[in-house]
């Protein structure tokens, strides 16, 4: 009795998703209209600039005039907003918020397994589903134009992503909750699924390679352990010193003693084993460039050496465009999103806040943690890379509320494959011309630049 109850409840929660294609087809995914747009992304980034610490904005531009492809990047706000205003099923789903191809990659579990995922949830919140799949798509679009594919393989590349993400979606319905929620893409497939004998070979020493990527392998790197007491490497502007008497060390000492309250007992028991030794101011990303980020160096009786990194997590860019009451505590909601979308967490991942009223989450810096390998983001390899990313935001998604309704709307994925594909071709146009506007604007002085 139990299973024909689940058949039915899948087989009328497809109907729903069925359904709204009535009021939103699938081929209207396709449109993107200049006139669409109701926020000017130039006046997002300055409305942006008063949370920010205002000598790392200079870093931050500079960062996003690198391409069409690192600007967009770097305006997450913009993009939430004009997807807001193109049709929406407004099915639900976890979303990432931030879903570009530099927000993918391998980390550690804490079975010490290299598993890959989506890695960056600052901007998660519960959302329509096509926030995510349309943003990673575009930008897709934009790396391919940048390593001079084709329109036609550009085109092939968002294809296959939109229908690696519709199979594994439809697949993740019909598994037990449990098998849904522990399925996940290690190294080994990763390697298995090489495409021939040189790929597989260089693929198995980027995960041998990573493997290594852990603290105790910064020694002489990041950390400098020739003292009595070990400290950071400073390398300005990634790696500064923490101002000694101001309010932002006080701020985030707060932090480092409220967080390990976030944590379940058994790791804060673990976390207990470490000790304080130093911490540090450190840009990272591209959007997140300007927000009150830090490192905390942690060091074990037995001189083992534990990273934290302390970063500021505001609202989200999607709190406009989500029906659901917003956290109100921001690292919190960064942290259960994270927990909710990824295969298997960081064990240390957790939130507080300062005296000041600014949230943050704290997480390992580094525990093999890396990005796709650049050779894997040749022209060639896109196709291959779309459906690892298009299957493995499928996966995260499939844990949301409204995954078996979107499951039924898209179908086998060959109709929205088609529109996804003009429409990040269009707005791949439309971010080239902003990306000519913002560096104009970074070189009238309209935002500020780096000065050297």
């Amino acid at each position: 009795m139990e299973s024909s109850h689940r058949a039915a409840s899948w087989s009328e929660r497809l109907d729903v998703g069925k359904g709204v294609r009535r009021r939103v087809s699938r081929s209207e995914h396709a449109l993107w209209r200049d006139d669409f747009r109701i926020q000017d992304p130039i006046d997002l980034l300055r409305a942006s600039e008063p949370s920010r610490i205002r000598g790392l904005l200079p870093l931050r531009y500079e960062r996003m005039s690198e391409s069409p492809f690192m600007y967009m990047r770097g305006t997450a706000a913009s993009m939430a907003s004009d997807v807001g205003q193109c049709p929406l099923t407004q099915l639900f789903v976890q979303a990432c918020g931030d879903c570009h191809i530099g927000n993918f990659g391998f980390f550690a579990s804490p079975e010490r397994r290299l598993l890959f995922d989506i890695t960056d949830f600052d901007e998660t919140l519960a959302a329509s589903w096509e926030f995510d799949l349309k943003r990673l798509a575009a930008n897709l679009v934009l790396l391919a134009r940048e390593k001079s594919c084709s329109r036609a393989d550009q085109r092939e590349i968002v294809v296959a992503t939109v229908r690696s993400y519709a199979a594994r979606l439809r697949a993740h319905v019909f598994m037990s909750p449990l098998d849904a929620w522990y399925a996940s893409t290690d190294s080994d497939d990763f390697i298995r699924e090489s495409p021939d004998e040189p790929i597989r070979r260089r693929r198995i020493a980027f995960v041998e390679e990573t493997r290594r990527r852990t603290s105790d392998h910064l020694v002489g790197k990041l950390i400098d352990a020739t003292g009595a007491v070990a400290r950071f490497r400073h390398d300005a502007p990634n790696i500064a010193p923490m101002p000694s008497d101001g309010r932002l060390k006080k701020d985030f000492e707060m932090v480092l003693r409220r967080y390990p309250e976030s944590l379940s007992a058994d790791r804060q028991q673990l976390l207990a084993r470490y000790h304080f030794a130093d911490m540090a101011l450190k840009s990272v990303g591209v959007s997140s460039v300007g927000t009150r980020c830090g490192i905390a160096l942690y060091v074990s009786e037995g001189g083992d050496f534990l990273i934290l990194q302390v970063k500021e997590a505001g609202p989200s860019v999607l709190e406009s465009q989500s029906l659901s009451k917003p956290n109100p505590h921001h690292g919190q909601r960064v942290v259960l999103g994270q927990r909710l979308m990824q295969s298997a967490s960081d064990l240390f991942l957790g939130w507080a806040e300062d005296n000041d009223g600014y949230h943050y989450y704290v997480r390992q810096l580094r525990d093999m943690k890396t990005s796709l390998p650049p050779a894997e983001l040749d022209g060639p390899m896109l196709p291959r890379v779309g459906t690892l990313c298009g299957r493995t935001l499928a996966r995260a998604h499939a844990k949301g509320r409204d995954t078996v309704a979107v499951s039924g709307y898209i179908g086998n994925g060959k109709q929205l494959a088609d529109a996804l594909a003009t429409f990040a071709s269009r707005y791949a146009d439309r971010c080239e011309k902003d990306f000519e506007r913002f560096t104009k604007a970074v070189r009238n002085g309209t935002l500020p630049a780096a000065n050297g």
